[in-house]
């Protein structure tokens, strides 16, 4: 009995970090009733985070944390300001080839000297993009400028 319960104790710990380690930094955090969740790729210097609706497995907007930014944003496809993690960008108006009907907003977030955050999303309509971009400028990165620091 005595033995059981020790091994309880000990998954309940091992689950317990597990389960920081995964929220301590990888993917930004997504705002509490989202009813979204994270989809984590880690590659050689960077980590891909995609950001998808639990109700039918879409993805909502992508965030890619690196050290070098992906995306080279050119002010003629400035569109609108935001405010993300209480830091002030801009919105770049982007393409996704071959697609026909969606619009793609990009920006970029400095997670201190070393890395960026590069955010996009895609929306059918003007509704859903403003979601996606109401979404996005919620995320919080603390625990991810933490990790990369």
């Amino acid at each position: 009995m005595k033995a059981t319960a020790m091994l309880a104790t000990a998954l309940l710990f091992a689950a317990a970090g597990a389960a920081h380690a995964q929220s301590a930094s990888d993917c930004p955090t997504l705002p509490p009733g989202s009813a979204l969740v994270w989809e984590k790729l880690d590659g050689k210097g960077y980590t891909f985070c995609k950001a998808i609706r639990d109700s039918d497995g879409r993805q909502v907007l992508a965030v890619m944390i690196t050290g070098e930014a992906p995306f080279r944003p050119r002010r003629a496809d400035r569109i609108q300001e935001g405010v993300i993690d209480g830091n002030q960008t801009w919105w770049y108006r982007s393409e996704l080839a071959g697609t026909v009907g969606v619009e793609v907003r990009e920006a970029l977030l400095e997670l201190g000297r070393h890395h960026v955050a590069h955010i996009s999303l895609r929306g059918g309509d003007e509704e859903e993009l403003s979601q996606a971009m109401r979404l996005a400028e919620s995320l919080r990165f603390d625990d991810v400028r933490l990790s990369v620091n």
